[in-house]
């Protein structure tokens, strides 16, 4: 019988954690696999010890790339693999990634490294960003989830105060696409397939997240949605991934993001869809 280890992290108290771990190893337990669920700190990264029992395969869910890292190393399958986590996690990193693939999405400009103690301006650097972008434009955090630390920004003074508390962050300045405000599309896509889509809408808040008030849809993907959603994932190398789309002129998709680590509840609840069966069943067909 095989067995597999379910990660998530431990230091984070939200149940939406454990129940993604969960529903991850119920899926691996209907498909004839043991399934353990496991906090990150409950994995002891001894590189002086060979670990032993190790399990067929394990999914993933944290951001702990270290630790995707140490457990690739010792001959571990882990998906999505941890390359794929840091190219995802860190969405500056993930936006060069997707232009070097020519995905269409929002004009991006990466901030560049500053040192927390010192600072750029009167370099006429941020200048030049608002010259290109104009206002309202979006900041967005490179490590944030569920649509936090992304900003929208509307004023000059606002802009110099966020540059400003951001020395020593890694961010990208992004175009805000007015025609997607409040609305996005979620596309879970499992070994470059789509397994399921919902639509995203709120009335109170420029994000679409279902976590920041947003409410979800089933929604039918047109043929350009369906194409961007694959290409985005191959971009990054995401086997299993969660691609955000916006609504650009003309409805034309653009890619808001990937994410490697998508929670898959609300889609299923939303849609019937349970994305975490096809994901263990794609493990599963891997490793044959």
């Amino acid at each position: 019988m095989k067995k597999c280890w379910v990660i998530y992290n431990g230091s984070l108290t939200s149940d939406k954690f454990r129940d993604q771990a969960e529903l991850l190893a119920e899926a691996a337990e209907k498909a004839g696999v043991r399934a353990d669920i496991l906090k990150n700190y409950e994995v002891m990264m001894n590189i002086n010890e060979k670990m032993t029992s190790l399990p067929d395969f394990v999914v993933f869910l944290d951001k702990d790339i270290l630790l995707a890292t140490f457990l690739k190393n010792v001959g571990i399958p882990v998906f999505n693999d941890p390359e794929v986590i840091e190219t995802c996690d860190n969405k500056a990193k993930q936006y060069i990634q997707l232009a070097k693939n020519e995905i269409p999405m929002p004009i991006t400009i990466i901030a560049p490294k500053v040192y927390p103690k010192f600072t750029i301006g009167g370099t006429g650097y941020y200048e030049q960003v608002l010259e290109k972008l104009g206002l309202p434009m979006i900041i967005k955090e490179g490590h944030g989830s569920f649509g936090m630390k992304v900003y929208l920004i509307e004023t000059k003074d606002a802009f110099f105060a966020k540059v400003d508390e951001l020395r020593g962050v890694d961010y990208v300045f992004q175009e805000f696409i007015a025609t997607s405000r409040g609305r996005d599309i979620r596309v879970n896509i499992v070994g470059g397939e789509i397994i399921a889509a919902m639509y995203r809408y709120s009335e109170t808040d420029f994000r679409a997240n279902i976590t920041n008030g947003g409410v979800a849809t089933v929604v039918e993907l047109s043929e350009a949605q369906q194409t961007l959603a694959i290409r985005a994932a191959e971009a990054v190398g995401a086997e299993f991934a969660g691609v955000d789309l916006l609504f650009g002129p003309d409805e034309t998709p653009l890619v808001c993001e990937v994410n490697a680590a998508a929670h898959i509840r609300n889609i299923y609840t939303v849609t019937g869809i349970n994305v975490a069966d096809r994901m263990i069943s794609y493990i599963l067909g891997k490793l044959v």
